[in-house]
C-alpha cells in the first residue's frame, strides 16, 4: 500500500505537539490539580474541534457504528487515558510518564494476539523484550528521582487505555470523517468528566485561573491538535507507519524537559536510556511486524 508523503509529516508533528503538551501539563501541575488539568484539556479540545467542524462545512455523514466507536473512544481514551496521564506526570514526572505511556502500541499488539488470533512474530518478541528492559531501567530510577516505583502503574494504565482507543478510532474512521470523529471523541470526554466532577462534589475543580489556566489551555490546544493529526494520519496511512513516528514523542519530551523543566525534574542516564529503549521497542513492534 502506497502511503502519501504527508502521512509521516503529520505523525511527526503530532509527536512534537504531544511532547509540548506534556511539558505544559507538568508546568500547570505545579500549582493546580490533575482533575482541573484534565477538565481544561478536554473542554478546550471540544470547543476548538466543533469550531473547526463548523468552519469546514459541518459534520457530514456519521454512521451509527462510527458514532458508537468514537463515543467509546472518548470514555476509554480521552477520559480514563488522559486522567491517568495527568496523574502519572504529577507523580512520576514528565519524562518517565511519557516513556511508559508510549507502551500503548504494545498493548494494542497484545490485544490483537489475544482477541484477534494474530500470530507472534520475531519482531514482536524482540520489541517486547527491548521494551521490558527500558521499563526496568525507568523503574530503577524511581528512588533517585523521588517517586515510588509502584506508582508506575499510573502511566501503564494510561498506556492501556490509549492502546485500546487506537483500535476504536481506526474502526470509527470507516463511518465518519477524522474531524467530526475527534470532536465526538473529545466532547464525550468533556461531558462525562464534568458529570463525574459534579457527582463527586468537586465543582471547584472545574475552575482554573492564572498561570495554571494558561498552561492547561496551551496543553489542551496541543494535545487535541495532536490527536486530530494522528487520526488524519491513520485515515490516510497505515498503523505501521504512523505509530513508530508518533511513538517518538518521549524523545522530544526528554529534550524539552532538559530546557524547560530543569528546576523540577532530573534527567538521569537511566531515564534517557530507558526512554530510547522503549521507543526502539515500539519501532520494532510497529514497523517490522507489518501490523
Amino acid at each position: 500500500m502506497s502511503v502519501p508523503p504527508i502521512v509521516p509529516v503529520l505523525a511527526l508533528i503530532a509527536a512534537v505537539l504531544s511532547a509540548g503538551a506534556t511539558i505544559f501539563i507538568r508546568q500547570g501541575l505545579r500549582t493546580s490539580g490533575s482533575y482541573t488539568g484534565v477538565w481544561i484539556n478536554v473542554l478546550v479540545g471540544a470547543i476548538g474541534l466543533w469550531i473547526a467542524v463548523a468552519l469546514t462545512g459541518g459534520p457530514g455523514p456519521v454512521s451509527s457504528n462510527a458514532f458508537a466507536y468514537f463515543i467509546l473512544a472518548g470514555l476509554i481514551g480521552t477520559v480514563a487515558g488522559r486522567l491517568f496521564r495527568f496523574l502519572a506526570i504529577e507523580h512520576v514526572g514528565a519524562s518517565v510518564a511519557a516513556a511508559l505511556i508510549n507502551l500503548n502500541p504494545l498493548v494494542a499488539t497484545l490485544l490483537a494476539i489475544v482477541l484477534l488470533g494474530e500470530r507472534v512474530t520475531l519482531p514482536i518478541v524482540t520489541g517486547t523484550l527491548v521494551i521490558v528492559v527500558g521499563t526496568v531501567l525507568l523503574s530503577l530510577s524511581g528512588q533517585r528521582l523521588g517517586f515510588r516505583p509502584r506508582l508506575l502503574w499510573l502511566p501503564i494504565l494510561s498506556a492501556t487505555c490509549f492502546g485500546m482507543v487506537a483500535i476504536l478510532r481506526k474502526l470509527g474512521l470507516s463511518g465518519a470523517g477524522p474531524l467530526v470523529g475527534t470532536a465526538l471523541n473529545v466532547t464525550t470526554a468533556a461531558v462525562a468528566f464534568a458529570a463525574f466532577m459534579l457527582a463527586t462534589g468537586q465543582r471547584r475543580g472545574l475552575i482554573s485561573r492564572g498561570r495554571p489556566l494558561a498552561y492547561f489551555t496551551a496543553a489542551g490546544l496541543m494535545e487535541n491538535t495532536s490527536v486530530f493529526l494522528t487520526v488524519v494520519a491513520l485515515g490516510m496511512g497505515t498503523v505501521s507507519v504512523v505509530t513508530p513516528l508518533y511513538g517518538s514523542s518521549p524523545i522530544f519530551v526528554v529534550l524539552l524537559s532538559f530546557f524547560f523543566l530543569r528546576d523540577v525534574e532530573v534527567l538521569t542516564a537511566r531515564v534517557v536510556a530507558g526512554t530510547v529503549l522503549i521507543v526502539l521497542g515500539i519501532y520494532l513492534l510497529s514497523a517490522w511486524s507489518g501490523s
